[in-house]
């Protein structure tokens, strides 16, 4: 497994990153606690140190979940999770409702450390190692928000500061008023847009980038077909992804690479992964796993290196099949 710096915090973590946010069940058709709790052990136990969740994933139940997974285990895991998103206040601005209740972006300093003593109580710890602004609050000044992570940080409570969902402005807003570590955005074949802003800003600063949604959820395993139903609250029933022409689109990437995978011993989900790691400006590559077997999969990743003419096939590909699937 490779192994790689957040940003100049000191702290490394495995370059590919479990991402619990199916693991919370929230639109995503419902979880399984004990296969969720399986699949965080297996990735551990198969080099993974990156865990990251937040607690708008099910309200706290991903968190949960990852306490009690990792319960034992605290010192093998570089742990992240997330702030921002709440439904303990009104204050900020409306972003969505869930399961009933409304959830407010909103990252004052009261919040904040309202958040933090939540997170670390479901989570089973006393610390966080990289601590991420989820959504932006545009009602909060980002050197007030930066001055509360700080606090912090002095506390011991966190270790490292990161900051989701932003733009090339936001950046430089978080970097001016202290030192941001980290930034989590999407990032895949079928969504490469911070390429252009957001990727340069960061090599500038030497920030690092985890990218979430790395298999598009799940779209670029090669695993899901035209023949594939979603059920109950699954977001993807709505996602134009996942129309049915878009994933023949899909199968006959995966059928071109093939040859490729096959050479290396490796998955169509383990190439993806691979290709993600290797792209310029991207650290770490956040995958999600609702089970062992998907988890222990994702991790071979890490070891996997592509030559030149790897990522020339790959490319060439996805140009060919994946032109115009976009989120």
């Amino acid at each position: 497994m490779q192994t790689r710096e957040i940003g100049g915090s000191g702290i490394k973590a495995s370059a590919i990153g479990l991402g619990t946010w199916a693991i919370g069940g929230w639109m995503w058709g419902g979880t399984d606690e004990a296969e969720s709790i399986a699949a965080i052990r297996a990735g551990i136990d198969a080099g993974v140190t990156l865990v990251d969740t937040a607690p708008a994933y099910g309200m706290g139940r991903s968190e949960e979940i990852v306490g009690k997974a990792i319960a034992g285990r605290r010192d093998e895991v570089v742990l992240a999770t997330k702030c921002g998103l709440v439904w303990h206040t009104d204050r900020g601005n409306h972003f969505f409702d869930q399961d009933g209740r409304p959830v407010h972006r909103y990252l004052g300093p009261d919040s904040i450390a309202h958040e933090v003593e939540q997170s670390l109580r479901r989570l089973g710890t006393d610390h966080i190692d990289l601590y991420f602004t989820h959504w932006q609050d545009p009602t909060t000044p980002v050197a007030e928000t930066m001055g509360a992570l700080q606090d912090l940080k002095r506390a011991g409570k966190i270790r490292a500061i990161g900051a989701s969902n932003v733009t090339a402005a936001d950046i430089a807003a978080y970097a001016a008023a202290g030192t941001l570590d980290a930034i989590q955005e999407q990032f895949s074949m079928v969504h490469r847009d911070i390429e252009a802003d957001l990727v340069p800003a960061c090599r500038e600063r030497g920030i690092s980038i985890l990218s979430y949604s790395s298999l598009a959820l799940g779209l670029l395993t090669g695993k899901i077909g035209p023949e594939r139903r979603f059920e109950g609250d699954d977001l993807r029933i709505s996602d134009p992804r996942f129309s049915v022409d878009n994933r023949r689109k899909v199968a006959s990437f995966t059928a071109e690479l093939a040859p490729v995978a096959d050479a290396h011993g490796a998955s169509i989900a383990e190439l993806v992964i691979a290709w993600t790691l290797q792209q310029p400006g991207i650290t770490f590559a956040l995958c999600g796993a609702r089970n062992a077997g998907q988890a222990v999969e994702n991790a071979r990743a890490g070891a996997l290196v592509l030559t030149a003419h790897d990522l020339a096939a790959i490319d060439a590909a996805a140009a060919t099949h994946l032109a115009g699937i976009h989120a």
